[in-house]
């Protein structure tokens, strides 16, 4: 597997983690702090970012 294929795997799997920190934190965290909230936030703005992030490096690299 070539740098540019693993790097489009990680960014891929970095969103579904960035998902799943999200799904956790608003819906199933045993109790909600700030922190919680917090990373829910965190994993939103990456479960958006992330994806944008790997179109450009896909057309940079095409």
């Amino acid at each position: 597997m070539s740098i540019k294929g693993f790097h489009i795997v990680f960014v891929t799997v970095s969103t579904l983690l960035c998902l799943f920190l999200a799904l956790w934190s608003f819906i199933l965290a045993p109790e909600r702090s700030g922190m919680i909230t917090a990373l829910g936030i965190v994993g939103c703005a990456g479960a958006l970012l992330m994806p944008v992030y790997g179109v450009c490096f896909y057309k940079k690299v095409t």
